[in-house]
């Protein structure tokens, strides 16, 4: 027996979409099949690494736990909807410039996490940054430059030294 598509409306990265979707796809099958967002990441499928982090009415949510149903009429914004490659963010350029990026597979989820934590709060503390990133995941830059990169973001976004 097929299940029922219900039609949905996502506005992603500012653009909407209507699409019809079957009651069990997560958000991020949506994302990358259906609508050919390859940004967002799926490292575990089990909300345990962080990569598919995008955000979701502004907050960071995991979409490969988040089924797409969830999201009707919501705003979502991957990493595509962050900065592009002729202006990257300030959040993307600190990454760039501090060496908070390696393979890069999971820098989206973390400058996700990043943009919503400096939209939340433009001079973060030390502990506010890791709580942020708590639950990303990163086997190649041993986090030191991950944090020395959203500090850096934190700085230049709000002009406040560290």
């Amino acid at each position: 027996m097929k299940s029922r598509k219900e039609i949905i409306s996502l506005s992603i990265n500012d653009q909407i979409y209507e699409l019809a979707v079957e009651p069990q796809q997560t958000l991020i099958e949506i994302l990358r099949q259906s609508i050919g967002l390859t940004g967002t990441k799926e490292g575990c499928g089990t909300g345990e690494c962080g990569s598919c982090t995008v955000l979701r009415d502004g907050k960071p949510i995991l979409s490969c736990l988040t089924l797409a149903i969830e999201c009707n009429d919501c705003e979502i914004t991957t990493i595509e909807g962050v900065g592009s490659s002729d202006s990257l963010s300030i959040v993307q350029q600190a990454y760039l410039e501090k060496g908070g990026v390696q393979c890069g597979f999971c820098t989206p989820g973390m400058v996700l996490a990043t943009t919503a934590l400096l939209n939340k709060n433009s001079n973060p503390s030390d502990k506010e940054i890791n709580d942020s990133l708590d639950g990303h995941l990163c086997r190649c830059t041993g986090y030191n430059k991950i944090l020395e990169s959203v500090a850096f973001a934190a700085e230049k976004s709000s002009g406040v030294e560290k």
